[in-house]
Formats: structure tokens, C-alpha cells, sequence
């Protein structure tokens, strides 16, 4: 069951590799291959939801079958693989009419990055983590040089591959450490043996750079609204929800499960840290006049809320953490979709200051982005809402007066995207554009299949609470 969802990807890509993309016909098929691959993929991820044990914390649906590869499946993973597999087709759809160049490199491209991070999130041991963690940055470089927007998208593919590529060497020696001195890299095998603290905390600052990186957290953040700014609308999707979370799994599997002592000790530095680009970006978001840079920036602000709660060693502020994370990775994709796909595809622009009154022509649109627009600002009754609040619930309970500056991301993030919608969707039509016609059926879809789950799980958390709370006491340091 788990190794099909690795290889039914694979599979599709196989098969768009004799199709020709010179005619229509080609490319429709290419496209439906793709689409139906993904759609098939999720729901054998929710098959795979129903058969999980939840009442346990030991890995499940264990196989070595291939080779060496050791893969396996806790709660934590799951709810990582469930967001990739139900992000995927939704990255594809969004630009399935305006990619039509290298359509089959494209195609390929979301595929093999949809199975390289499934096996990142249930990797066993962390030499295949390294790999995987490190597998989709050639992908994404591609992706963005070839189908990306602007000048700078070369550079920005750059800041891309050689700033996370860099942030990972740290981690590589760490890995390399760990399995001279231990003898393996298996992830289990390694919360049995125990590092003494000492080694622990040079560890911890390998693997945490990593991480930082990736997140991304202050001071290394510069890549992140580059690579979205630049990259299509796709890439933008599966950076947003699915290639950061990377660095959320990272921080539970090795932070808190490998390294409890130095995670501990380093507590106070990364909330610091964390309060100090919640800070930086959600002023940075304020003042962007970029739409898809204003998004990516909120982005930010909001991860750094995850890492709060990861990092408040508490139940709550853990199991918060990840409810956030899933929230983040439904309505930022969402906010993407909304102004680097709808109002962009219609306008060719993503300068505030030239869009406005859009409420005038385009009325369901602006329900929609309205409705996403109030999740990121983590109105009650969404997802957003119990994460943020259990995070910082949760880090309340370790330091106050972290959780009191924490808070102010709730005010923050109101400003920044109330304004955001306010500028866009009231106010005199812009005179720069004719009138646009409102969202058709793929948008209207792609939109609702986002806002569902933000909703349901926002009534009903229990439904993802129950699948985690088994594996979120052995996340708590009990010393």
C-alpha cells in the first residue's frame, strides 16, 4: 500500500514519455494522464488513512522491499502524505491551460516531485531522508527557470538550489556523524541508543540549519519570496504546502525525536528566533507591492507560528503546530491560486497598485478570496484558527511572554490581508483594464476543493486530533 504511492506517480510519468506534444489531441491526453495518475494516487492515500492503526505510535505498513530503501508510516507522516497527494493534482490543474511549452517536462516534473517528497516523509533512516529532502531542489530549479515569470528567474532558481543546498551540508556531516559513531542511521535504532548531550547539541545546530533553511526562518529567508515571486503558479502551490512542511517533519522526526536534550536546551534560541521572523515578515508583508511576494511573505510569518508550537514542548502547542502546518498548506496554495493565477492570467500584472474594484465584474471571485483571505487571518471556525491558537496556547504554558509577542501575528496577519483584499477588490475599477469575466468552472472547483477542508476540519479537528495524539506524547521531553 505505502510503497504504490511511490510508485503509481512514477508509473504515470512513465507513461507520458512516448506521447508526442506536438498536437492537441497530445496534450490533452498528456494532461488527463497526469490529472488522473494524481487523483488516483489520493485516494489511495485515503485507502491508506482508513486501514492506519491510530491508537498506536509505531510505524505502520513497514516495507524493504526495494532494495535498501527502508519506508514506514507513523501519524505525522501520514497527515504530511495525505496533504502532498490531495496538493498534487491541484498544483497540475491550476496550470493546465496556460502551460503548453515543454507540457510533458512539466507534467513529469509535479510527478516525480510528488513521490520524491512522499518518500522524503517516510524515509526510515536519515540517509534516505538527506536524499529526498535534497531530490526535489533539481526539480524545482528546472521548474522555475523553464516555466517561471520575470527576468529574474534564473536568479531566483539560483537563491533557490544553492541556499538550501547549502543550508543541508550541515546536516549531511551530522548524518555522516551519526552513522560512524552509532553504526546506522535508522531512525528508531537511534532513539534506542541515545546520544550523549555534549555531541547532541553539535548535532542539533547541523540538522537545525537545515531545517532553518528550509522553513524558512531569519536570517535565511531571502530565497523564499524570490523562488515565489518568479516560479508558476504550480510551483508556487507545491512550495507553499507541501516542500516547507518538508522542514516542519524534519523538526519533530530528528529535533524532537533524535536530539530531546539539545532541543531543549536550544528552546529559548529558536523562539527567539522564530519571534524575530514572525516579526520581520509580517512587517515585510505590509509594505509588498508584489502580490505573490506579499503571500510568500505571509507564508513565512505563519511557519514561524508552527515552530512556535513544535517547539513549545507541550501536547498542545504541538499538536496545534500541525494543525497549523495542514491549514497553512490548503489556504496559502489557495491565496496563490487566487493572485498569481486568477487575477494574473486576466490582468498580466501582479502590481497592487494597478488592480482594483475587481468586486465590480467579478463578484463569486471575490467571495471566495474573501473567504480565504479571512482563514489566513485565522478567523474562528477555520483550521488556522485552532492552530494558531493551540500553538500559542501551547508555548504560553513555556513562556509567556514569547507567547504574548506571538500574538501579535494575529493582529499582524489581519493587517496584511484585509489590505491585501481591500485593495483589490474595492474602490473605482482600475481604468488599466477592460472588465474581466468572473472565475469558470477549473477555478471555481480548484477554490472550493481548498476551502472544504479548511471548513470541515475547522468544525471538526477531533478528526485529525485522534489521528495524532498517540504520536504526539513521545514528540514531549519528559526530563
Amino acid at each position: 500500500m505505502l510503497l504504490s504511492l511511490i510508485i503509481i506517480p512514477i508509473i504515470g510519468s512513465i507513461l507520458l514519455l512516448p506521447l508526442s506534444s506536438t498536437s492537441e489531441s497530445s496534450k490533452l491526453q498528456m494532461k488527463n494522464i497526469a490529472l488522473i495518475t494524481s487523483l488516483i494516487n489520493f485516494f489511495v492515500s485515503i485507502n491508506l488513512w482508513f486501514l492506519f492503526d491510530s491508537s498506536t505510535s509505531q510505524y505502520q505498513f513497514v516495507s524493504s522491499q526495494i532494495g535498501t530503501f527502508n519506508f514506514g508510516i507513523d501519524a505525522t507522516s501520514l497527515i504530511f502524505v495525505l496533504l502532498t497527494t490531495f496538493v498534487t493534482p491541484i498544483a497540475i490543474l491550476s496550470n493546465l491551460r496556460s502551460i503548453n511549452q515543454n507540457l510533458k517536462f512539466f507534467l513529469i516534473s509535479f510527478l516525480l516531485l510528488e513521490s520524491l517528497q512522499i518518500c522524503a516523509f517516510v524515509s526510515l533512516d536519515l540517509i534516505l531522508f538527506y536524499i529526498f529532502f535534497e531530490s526535489i531542489l533539481p526539480i524545482l530549479f528546472l521548474v522555475i527557470i523553464l516555466f517561471g515569470h520575470g527576468k529574474d528567474r534564473i536568479r531566483s532558481a539560483n537563491f533557490l538550489f544553492l541556499y538550501t543546498l547549502a543550508g543541508s551540508l550541515p546536516m549531511l556531516l551530522a548524518i555522516l556523524y551519526i552513522l560512524s559513531n552509532l553504526g546506522t542511521v535508522d531512525f528508531q535504532l537511534i532513539s534506542l541508543y541515545g546520544i550523549s548531550p555534549e555531541y547532541q547539541y553539535i548535532l542539533w545546530l547541523g540538522f537545525f540549519i537545515a531545517f532553518a533553511v528550509k522553513t524558512p526562518l531569519y536570517p535565511f529567508m531571502i530565497w523564499l519570496p524570490k523562488a515565489h515571486g518568479d516560479s508558476p503558479l504550480a510551483g508556487s502551490i507545491i512550495l507553499a504546502a507541501t516542500v516547507l512542511k518538508l522542514a516542519t517533519y524534519g523538526y519533530i522526526r530528528v529535533l524532537l525525536g533524535m536530539l530531546p536534550e539539545a532541543t531543549q536546551y536550544f528552546s529559548p534560541l529558536i523562539q527567539t528566533i522564530a519571534i524575530v521572523t514572525l516579526i520581520y515578515a509580517s512587517f515585510s508583508t505590509i509594505v509588498q507591492q508584489d502580490t505573490k511576494r506579499l503571500i510568500a511573505y505571509s507564508s513565512v510569518a505563519h511557519m514561524a507560528v508552527v515552530v512556535l508550537g513544535l517547539f513549545s514542548n507541550t501536547i498542545i502547542g504541538y499538536e496545534g503546530a500541525l494543525l497549523l502546518a495542514l491549514a497553512h498548506g490548503w489556504v496559502s496554495p489557495a491565496l496563490f491560486i487566487c493572485v498569481g493565477g486568477i487575477i494574473y492570467d486576466r490582468t498580466g500584472t501582479r502590481i497592487i497598485n494597478y488592480i482594483r474594484g475587481l468586486a465590480t465584474y467579478m463578484p463569486l471571485f471575490t467571495i471566495l478570496f474573501f473567504f480565504f483571505t479571512l482563514a489566513n487571518t485565522g478567523i474562528p471556525l477555520t483550521l488556522n484558527f485552532l492552530g494558531e491558537q493551540l500553538s500559542l496556547m501551547g508555548i504560553w504554558q513555556t513562556n509567556p511572554i514569547i507567547a504574548i509577542i506571538g500574538a501579535t501575528s494575529i493582529l499582524l496577519s489581519a493587517c496584511y490581508s484585509l489590505l491585501l483584499f481591500n485593495r483589490l477588490s474595492y474602490g473605482n475599477y482600475s481604468p488599466y483594464f477592460p472588465p474581466f469575466k468572473d472565475i469558470n468552472r477549473r477555478e471555481y472547483f480548484i477554490l472550493i476543493s481548498l476551502l472544504i477542508p479548511t471548513l470541515v476540519f475547522g468544525f471538526f479537528p477531533n478528526t485529525i486530533l485522534e489521528l495524532i495524539h498517540s504520536s504526539s506524547l513521545y514528540a514531549i521531553y519528559w526530563g
